[in-house]
């Protein structure tokens, strides 16, 4: 089958080139602005839209009148893509996906995309980007498949990058490996129903001091100063390493998940609406579930592994998961329970990763990932009957629960 991948690569270009970046990126965002405005304006006035072929049309008047003649300095496709960016933003919202598109800031994260004449030579190790020339790139892996486009973009620590959009054929992905449920968290950034419990980075956390100190330093200096760019470009780079740390992370995680297990069962959290309680949205931002679910769905349907989500309002912590006691509350502080019923001693993560696994495959019957036909009883059964994984934390081992709750059962 066919996918599309992304190859992203570190641009170096001179002073001459960052000038002729610079250009394009003010070109590209100039008339994705304008056309914006002009969107609006057009509805209010008459109640209906524009579409893209419209906004093309009126770049092309746009470009030939007097005022606007500079606009020739940048790529014709460049702002035909600023246009297209335009009308897939607007799509996004009547979707439901995103909010009402925003104007771009020339203070943040800029970028251009070339659908065709970029060149690539690996000898010399250079990137050409019409209108630009070429930009020494740094090819850290090979590229493969066929290109379809590449985006030029400058982040707000001020380094360039080239994203290669590419088209690989990949072999149907064959899924195999055990099922496991994930319980995303805090304390721990992932717990799964076999006991694995995974660190919670925190890298915003860990580089909190040095941020507060920059950031002391860039209130005290007047805006717009000198010493105020320099202060602000530290801090943006700060920023940087803390995405890119936890990217990488992320990355890693999701890539040795998908390999080792052939069926993930993951919660779907509420992110949006968790990071409104003021004591929990640093550290819920921090660690970015939200961006690790995306990694792991598209890297499943490349290596065989199938992600499923459970339903968003699923009790899974308050549920027992081997006789289904549900607790009437479970306060956030409780990270171990013990059930009423049964008597089983829970560890709280442990204990909602199981349940959401069982909550993914209730009512459904087909092959398991190892080729084993798949049903909620066997499911529970193979859980109890399997050998845990050491979990630092936990009372009492799962075997020890399972053989308490057969006593008693």
């Amino acid at each position: 089958m066919q996918v599309r991948k992304a190859f992203k690569f570190r641009l170096y270009p001179n002073e001459e080139q960052q000038a002729a970046l610079a250009v394009q990126f003010g070109h590209a965002r100039f008339v994705y602005n304008r056309f914006l405005q002009k969107r609006r304006d057009h509805y209010q006035t008459t109640g209906e839209g524009l579409c893209y072929q419209d906004t093309t049309e009126l770049l092309t008047e746009l470009k030939r009148s007097a005022d606007n003649e500079w606009l020739g300095d940048a790529d014709s496709q460049v702002l035909q893509q600023s246009l297209k960016d335009l009308d897939r933003a607007f799509r996004n919202f009547f979707e439901g996906r995103s909010r009402y598109p925003r104007f771009k800031s020339r203070r943040a994260k800029q970028a251009i995309r070339y659908p065709q004449r970029v060149k690539v030579n690996f000898e010399t190790k250079r990137t050409y980007l019409p209108k630009v020339g070429w930009v020494k790139t740094v090819f850290h892996r090979p590229l493969e498949g066929k290109l379809k486009n590449v985006t030029a973009s400058r982040t707000k620590g001020g380094r360039y990058y080239a994203s290669f959009q590419v088209e690989v054929d990949i072999l149907e992905p064959v899924s195999c490996g055990e099922m496991v449920g994930i319980d995303l968290g805090l304390k721990h950034f992932a717990v799964s129903s076999d006991g694995r419990k995974i660190a919670n980075p925190r890298n915003l956390i860990q580089a909190e001091r040095r941020l507060r100190r920059l950031q002391r330093k860039l209130s005290r200096k007047q805006k717009g100063s000198q010493g105020w760019e320099k202060l602000h470009l530290k801090v943006a780079r700060q920023h940087e390493k803390v995405a890119n740390r936890r990217a990488d992370f992320q990355h890693k995680l999701s890539r040795s998940l998908v390999d080792e297990y052939g069926y993930l069962a993951i919660e779907d959290l509420h992110i949006k609406g968790m990071v409104k309680n003021h004591c929990l949205a640093k550290h819920i931002s921090d660690a970015g579930w939200g961006q690790f679910v995306r990694i792991l769905a598209y890297k499943g349907a490349w290596y065989g592994c199938q992600v499923k989500s459970s339903d968003r309002w699923y009790p899974s912590s308050k549920i027992c998961s081997v006789c289904g006691t549900e607790m009437v509350s479970m306060p956030l502080q409780v990270r171990a329970w013990q059930c009423p019923i049964c008597g089983v001693y829970h560890d709280r993560d442990q204990n909602a990763a199981i349940n959401t696994l069982l909550h993914t495959t209730v009512g459904t019957t087909g092959s398991h990932a190892g080729g084993v036909h798949v049903r909620p009883v066997l499911i529970r059964q193979g859980l109890l009957n399997r050998k845990p994984r050491p979990v630092a934390g936990v009372v009492h081992s799962l075997q020890i629960e399972v053989d308490r709750w057969k006593v008693s059962g």
